[in-house]
This record gives C-alpha cells, sequence and structure tokens, in this order.
C-alpha cells in the first residue's frame, strides 16, 4: 500500500513538469519549423504522369518543380515562371512550316512552337537513384531481391546521391503520357495537341509487345513534336493556336521525371515494397516525401537542394498592409517540414485545430456558428470565441460551378425539335406520362420560357444561406469569380433572372416566373392542351437522410409555380449512364477549373461537347449554332477586349436560353492561428504551402496555454486513495491485534 501511494504521488509531480500530456507529436518537434495539417483521404497516385485529384496535388505540387506555376499573391491568376527561367516563347507556323507573325489569326496558325528554357543548377531530391560508386557508376542498378531485404522506402539504403536537372527530363516526362502501362488521365487531350503523341502511343505499344518484360526506355524512341535543345532549353510543338496550353505547364504532368528514377523502380522486387514512383516520388522541387504512411500520416522535407525561387516581392494593393509582403525575397519554403496526419472524421480534426495541434483548418457545417458570425451585411468574421485565440479567417471564392442542367434533347425542357429527334428521348415513368409530349410537338419557344421560369423560381440565394451557411454566391453564369469573362456589378448580372435595385441584383418575382410559365402554356403548372399536372424528373446520386432536406427544399421551389418535382436518386454509375444516353430531364453536376481559362468553362455548352452525341462535357447537350460559332472564334484568342465582347454575347444568348440553373460558386473558408503567416487563398496554386511560415516559438507557447491539464482531480483522487489506504491499514492492524490476544477458557 505505502509503495502504491508513492508510485502515485511521483506520477503526479511528474506531471507538473508543464509537458502536455494530449501532445501528439514527439517532445522533439518543439521550437522546429514544422508546419502541421491533415488529410482526408490516402492519394491513389503521386507518379505525376498519373495522379489528377485534388489531394494527391496536395503533395506532388511540392514535391515537383513544372515550368510554370500561379503567382501567389497577385489576382486574377497569372501564371509565372517555377523552374522555367523565363515564360516560354511561342513561334507560329504554316502549313509549311513557315513563321507566322505573333498576330495571325487563329485560322491561320497550323503549329505553335513553345520553347521553354529552364533555370540552370537545379538540383534533384537526395535519393538512392542518383548515388553512384568511385568510378562514377550508378550502385543500385543491378539489385537483386536478396539486397532488398529490410529495405522498405528510399532512405533506408546506405548512400543517396543527386544530379542537375536537365531540359531531357522534361522531355522525357512528356514522353511518359503516353506510356502503355500506365493509366494517363490526359493522354487523350494532349495527344490532340502535342504533335506526333498520338502515333507515339502506337509506337510504344508495339514496343512493348515484342519485349513485355523489358525496361521500356523512351530514348529509343523519339517524338517529334517535342526536342532537346540544349541542356536547359527544349521545344514542344502543338497543333494550331491553343494559348491554353500555358496553363498545362503549371501542372506536375510537365515537370521533369530522371530516367534513372524510373530504371531504378523497375527493378525486380521494388513493386512488392511498394518501391515505385506511384509510392516514392522524385522531384526536384522544394520538398520530398520523406515519410510515407498513407493510413496514418505523410512528412514532406525541404529538399536540401532546392534554391532557385524566393518569395514573391509584389503582390495586389492591401497585400503589404496584410503582412503578406513581410518575406519578401527569401529563399522558399519557409518551413522545413510538412506533416499531415490522417484525419477521417471531421470532429477530431476540429478539435486538434483548437488546441493548437494543427495551424490552419476548414470548417464544417457543424461547427460553423462556433467560428463564424455574420453580420446583416452578409460579412463573415471570426466569433469571439476564435478571435481570443488569435485565429484568423481566410476566404476565397472557388473556381467552380455547380448547377442544375436542362436535357436539351428532352421534348419538354429541351432546346429544339431537330435535336429531341436526332437523339433517343428519355423514357417516361407511368407517373409523369402525362406531362410528356411527343416529339412532333416539340415548341423550342415553349420550353425556354418553362426554363426560364423554373430558373427565376430556384431561389439558390437562400439554398447558399441553409444548406451552405452562406459559403457561396449565386451564379449568374457559367464563369466564377478570378476568370476572365467574369463582371461584378450590374454588368455581370443575368437579366433573366435578376433586377438591378438599389445597387444589388435581385431575384425576380415568383409572379414573373409565373407569367413565363402561362406563355409556355403551363398555367398554374398545368398544362393548357392536355390538363394534365407539369411534372419534371431530376436525376441525383443524392439519397439518404443528409440530402433529404436539400430535396424536399427543392421541390418547394417548384411548387411556388405549381410544378411538381419528382427526384429520381440513384447511385453514381446508373447515373453516369443516364447522362451518357441522355435519359434526363433534369441533373446536378458541377464543374471545377482544370486552368483559370473562360474556355474551360464555356466549352461545357459547345455543341462539339455534347454528352450523347459526341462523348464530350456538354452533359446538357446545349446546342446553339450561334454560340458555337462564336465558342471556336473565342477559344483560342489572347485575353483582350475583343475577346471579352466575344464572351459576352456567348453569355446573353446562353442567359436567355437558359439551359442550366447557374446554381452557385462556392466558398472557401480557412481559419489559421496567429503563428502562421502569409496565408492567402489561392485556388489555383495547389504548391502554396512552401510561402507558408510558422513561428514555432509562439505555437508551443500557446499550446502549453490551451493545454496544460487540470490536475485537482488526480490529487483529490490521491487523497481520497491515500485515506482509503490509512482506513484499510487500520482495520487491519485492529484485526491482527484480535487476533493476537490469548484465548482464556472457563473454569
Amino acid at each position: 500500500m505505502k509503495r502504491l501511494v508513492a508510485y502515485l504521488l511521483l506520477t503526479l509531480l511528474a506531471a507538473c513538469d508543464g509537458g502536455l500530456w494530449n501532445n501528439p507529436y514527439p517532445a522533439t518537434d518543439a521550437g522546429h519549423s514544422i508546419l502541421y495539417t491533415a488529410f482526408t483521404e490516402r492519394p491513389k497516385h503521386l507518379d505525376p504522369a498519373q495522379a489528377y485529384s485534388e489531394n494527391e496535388y496536395e503533395f506532388l505540387s511540392s514535391i515537383y518543380a513544372p515550368p510554370l506555376q500561379y503567382h501567389y499573391l497577385k489576382r486574377p491568376y497569372q501564371l509565372v515562371p517555377m523552374a522555367a527561367s523565363r515564360m516560354p516563347r511561342v513561334t507560329y507556323l504554316d502549313q509549311l512550316r513557315h513563321p507566322l507573325p505573333d498576330t495571325a489569326p487563329a485560322e491561320k496558325v497550323a503549329f505553335s512552337v513553345y520553347e521553354i528554357h529552364i533555370k540552370p543548377g537545379m538540383r534533384y531530391q537526395p535519393h538512392p537513384a542518383f548515388a553512384t560508386d568511385a568510378k562514377g557508376r550508378p550502385e543500385y542498378d543491378h539489385l537483386t531481391t536478396a539486397d532488398l531485404r529490410g529495405i522498405h522506402a528510399p532512405g533506408d539504403f546506405a548512400h543517396s546521391g543527386t544530379r542537375m536537372v536537365t531540359a531531357a527530363d522534361y522531355v522525357n516526362q512528356i514522353k511518359r503520357l503516353a506510356h502503355p502501362q500506365l493509366h494517363l488521365p490526359i493522354y487523350g487531350v494532349m495527344s490532340e495537341y502535342i504533335v506526333g503523341l498520338k502515333e507515339y502511343a502506337a509506337t510504344l505499344q508495339q514496343a512493348l509487345q515484342k519485349n513485355p518484360d523489358g525496361f521500356l526506355d523512351l530514348n529509343a524512341y523519339p517524338l517529334p513534336g517535342v526536342q532537346v535543345v540544349d541542356d536547359t532549353t527544349y521545344r514542344i510543338t502543338v497543333h494550331g493556336k491553343y494559348p491554353q496550353f500555358a496553363y498545362w505547364l503549371a501542372m506536375p504532368f510537365f515537370a521533369p521525371m530522371p530516367q534513372e528514377a524510373e530504371r531504378f523502380y523497375a527493378q525486380a522486387g521494388m513493386k512488392e515494397r511498394n518501391l515505385t514512383l506511384d509510392w516514392w516520388p522524385v522531384g526536384s522541387g522544394p520538398y520530398y516525401l520523406f515519410e510515407n504512411d498513407p493510413n496514418r500520416r505523410m512528412v514532406l522535407t525541404r529538399n536540401p537542394y532546392y534554391d532557385s525561387e524566393r518569395y514573391p516581392e509584389q503582390g495586389e494593393a492591401a497585400d503589404a498592409k496584410a503582412g503578406l509582403l513581410a518575406d519578401a525575397g527569401r529563399p522558399l519554403p519557409l518551413t522545413d517540414s510538412i506533416v499531415f496526419t490522417l484525419e477521417k472524421e471531421t470532429i477530431p480534426y476540429w478539435n486538434k485545430f483548437l488546441q493548437g495541434y494543427y495551424d490552419a483548418s476548414g470548417i464544417s457545417s457543424d461547427s460553423f456558428d462556433q467560428a463564424v458570425q455574420v453580420n446583416v451585411g452578409g460579412e463573415t468574421s471570426v466569433s469571439e470565441a476564435m478571435r481570443e485565440q488569435g485565429i484568423t479567417l481566410s476566404t476565397s471564392v472557388a473556381t467552380s460551378t455547380l448547377y442544375t442542367g436542362f436535357n436539351w434533347l428532352d421534348p419538354v425542357v429541351g432546346g429544339g425539335c431537330e435535336n429531341s429527334k436526332s437523339a433517343p428521348s428519355p423514357q417516361p415513368s407511368p407517373e409523369v406520362s402525362g406531362s410528356k409530349r411527343s416529339d412532333s410537338s416539340c415548341d423550342p419557344e415553349r420550353a425556354r420560357k418553362l426554363r426560364q421560369a423554373i430558373a427565376i423560381a430556384v431561389d439558390f440565394e437562400e439554398f447558399v444561406s441553409i444548406f451552405a451557411n452562406g459559403r457561396g454566391i449565386a451564379a449568374q453564369s457559367p464563369i466564377p469569380p478570378g476568370i476572365f469573362g467574369y463582371r461584378d456589378g450590374r454588368a455581370g448580372i443575368n437579366p433573366v433572372v435578376y433586377d438591378w435595385v438599389d445597387g444589388q441584383p435581385r431575384r425576380k418575382p415568383i409572379a414573373e416566373a409565373r407569367r413565363l410559365l402561362a406563355e409556355a402554356g403551363y398555367p398554374n403548372g398545368v398544362d393548357a392542351q392536355t390538363r394534365q399536372p407539369l411534372v419534371i424528373n431530376l436525376d441525383t446520386t443524392a439519397s439518404g437522410v443528409g440530402n433529404k432536406s436539400r430535396l424536399d427544399w427543392l421541390r418547394k421551389q417548384f411548387d411556388k409555380i405549381g410544378v411538381q418535382l419528382v427526384v429520381r436518386s440513384t447511385d453514381y454509375n446508373r447515373f453516369q449512364d443516364k447522362i451518357r444516353r441522355g435519359d434526363t430531364q433534369m441533373f446536378y453536376y458541377g464543374w471545377n477549373a482544370d486552368y483559370p481559362d473562360p474556355e474551360n468553362f464555356l466549352f461545357l455548352l459547345n455543341g462539339a461537347q455534347a454528352k450523347v452525341s459526341h462523348g464530350g462535357e456538354n452533359a446538357a447537350n446545349y446546342s446553339n449554332p450561334e454560340y458555337d460559332r462564336l465558342f471556336g472564334q473565342m477559344k483560342n484568342m489572347e485575353n483582350s477586349p475583343e475577346r471579352l465582347a466575344i464572351i459576352e454575347r456567348m453569355l446573353e444568348i446562353v442567359r436567355d436560353d437558359s439551359p442550366w440553373l447557374w446554381g452557385y460558386h462556392p466558398k472557401n473558408y480557412v481559419l489559421q492561428h496567429g503563428w502562421l503567416h502569409n496565408v492567402k487563398p489561392n485556388v489555383m496554386a495547389n504548391n502554396r504551402l512552401k510561402y507558408w511560415r510558422v513561428d514555432a516559438n509562439a505555437r508551443d507557447r500557446f499550446r502549453a496555454r490551451w493545454n496544460q491539464p487540470q490536475l485537482w482531480p488526480l490529487w483529490l483522487g490521491a487523497a481520497a486513495l491515500l485515506l482509503f489506504g490509512v482506513w484499510m491499514w487500520r482495520a487491519l492492524r485492529k484485526r491482527e491485534e484480535a487476533r493476537s490476544v490469548p484465548f482464556i477458557s472457563p473454569r
């Protein structure tokens, strides 16, 4: 008993040393320049030729160095050099490869040649693929299975090395976009533009068939559209005039790939140990992957050879006042390592952020009211509780559009008889057969007014307020803020749905929607010809309790004009199949920008991209000859007043046709602690973490203040245990004394 009490007292005394009992990180991390964040889903691919998901780019954009990147501070989003020493020089050629002036119209340009100069002296991360012996030969190029015993990560090898990045490495990666053994998400797009890439893929396929088990040496097969000029210069030739190609040069698809890494990982026994580019990437960016346990945590560490980049010295007008230029000119990255911890649930993530164990956090719907307050003017700020902790809020509108589409091939809501006759019409369900019309009675003007009435009735401002905590803005067109062609104020409203009142857009009254519905032949939601209620089908993957309230809300929006909405929920694969076949009337969809250009949104309504007839991304199958003509004129133009005028005419057309309920553009909300600096939302720059700086000493002080254990319950428990021990000791002692009294028998 005495030993137990003594042990408890020693434990309590040890707890008084100021240590944090709930700290999830090693005590040795204290005071170090480490950024702590989380990921919610393990990345599937880390090979830059195969990765194309946001959670994968979170890592790849810090590991690889493509030629270009987005300026961290400037808006609208602007491309600037990263690995390139300057912006690519573009030369235009005619069909005979004769040079054309820069002002040549797109129809005369047969080829565009991008000449890219990379910065000299850039080096790869330390890696055993670059290790050499005393004679300068690769040290680990003939490994056997026995040599790999105990090896599970590149850091397990005794030696590592590095080398200079060359133009040939960039060419090698472009060739990998046609590799027959890889899953290549952009091969289809690039094969239409990069000269010879489609034929190159066929050549590689034939070579692989001849030697299926050998290493496919891409150097043995030249690609006509990509050429090495010298160690720091290469050229890419694309078909036609395609200004948007520069945006692709900011993606990891076009980062350098050393062939030593491919050969290293191609050796026997590597794949079985997850020693692949998909698990252990090899890059020349600011960080490299030091630890990869995707079921628990992943760690990026500063590339010791990265010295080719500085924090930007210019930004927007308000950036200096916000402290975003305090680190101007400093070498990047500004933190030594980044620790990503897997957090599948939002509540633990949120609680650890409040305790100071994550430096920044998004906001879930459950935590929104705790974190954010909205004033009567709709402006958001952090709550008082957050402000007391020194937490600040950064917001940005995503380059995304979430919309509800009308199927242009449908005879009721569609756009033209010629379209509905040329494709299979949706099969009516029994309960809505009365509202269907035959193709022969299709009326484009009637359908247009019906779509406009629905567009007015469905109040997306209310939707954003109720279901997104105000985190979004109602869309006026497909183009979100930050993209060329987006207009603020009166010039940017959709006049079909909104009026400009008291300096702001106001949704037209529901009486206007009812008027349009009556003109469409559906007074009070009843077909004037058939006397049947108008019933519209909405196809969606939303189901379950969590989505019931949203779908009920949407039904009420249609009820305002007397139209019945039937929601047909289905699984994702079935939904995609219905979209491909055009077996819908209305559907939920969305689009995230691949690159910040209006073409990347306006092509979603181009007739040549129709889903049913062409397998493209125009899920509404919308077709308007004038819009398509203007799109062909606009898509390859540089941003200019002339291009803007064409875009505005295109927006007039689609606003009047209303092939979508334009929906809304989501807002991103990020909370950050006061010790985290240089946080500015940039929805296009996935490599933003290299700009962030942490004041580790301040973080340690706040963590200690917020996470001191409450010891009084332990002291109270110890006192109770001590009293109980004394009582037990006295009770046992009395019992022993009673046993020691001699027994005297009566006489």
